[in-house]
């Protein structure tokens, strides 16, 4: 006789039987702004930060630029140094803040790489700890998260909030400059 566990993943379903939106949400989050219903951590002027709804790991979190493209070289200069830049602050945050062992990071580029939303490209930063791929994801197909998104939202939320009050350059509101950043640059 086998003796089975039933391992409880409710977060995956609605994402299973969702709706599809054709749109983009990484597009749409912005326009919304920042806050825990949207996940949005951060915006600057090209870029955000927003908790990944349908993470690997906990505190699996996403960079991006704010205006809507596939492709790096589509970005402009300013655009991709935006981009890394705010990168490399999310990347110290989620170490001090989550305490990690580690850090994935990287960008999956059209659907043959696995990317989920090809059309707005965008980095991945996913934490590790030493032990945190077990048998529960080898074996059962299950990964098992430990702390509620709007948890790790309110953990991660004050050293954002920190990063954008010490940022020089200003940092446009929900509704303000969204048309502008989703248009391709002028050239």
């Amino acid at each position: 006789m086998i003796n089975h566990k039933v391992v409880w993943a409710p977060w995956r379903m609605s994402y299973i039987l969702g709706k599809k939106d054709p749109g983009c949400f990484l597009c749409e989050a912005q326009a919304k702004g920042p806050g825990e219903e949207t996940l949005v951590l951060t915006m600057t002027e090209h870029s955000l930060v927003i908790l990944n709804r349908y993470p690997y790991a906990n505190g699996h979190l996403m960079v991006t630029p704010r205006r809507h493209v596939s492709r790096l070289h589509q970005l402009t200069r300013a655009e991709r140094t935006d981009l890394h830049e705010l990168l490399v602050q999310a990347l110290q945050i989620v170490e001090r803040e989550l305490h990690t062992e580690g850090l994935n990071t990287g960008m999956n580029l059209g659907k043959a790489a696995g990317a989920g939303l090809e059309e707005h490209l965008h980095y991945h930063v996913v934490p590790r700890w030493f032990g945190d791929t077990n048998a529960m994801t080898a074996v059962g197909g299950v990964r098992v998260m430990p702390e509620d998104l709007g948890a790790v939202y309110r953990r991660l939320a004050p050293a954002f909030a920190a990063l954008a009050d010490e940022s020089p350059v200003r940092t446009p509101t929900a509704r303000e400059g969204v048309d502008e950043h989703m248009r391709s640059p002028k050239r």
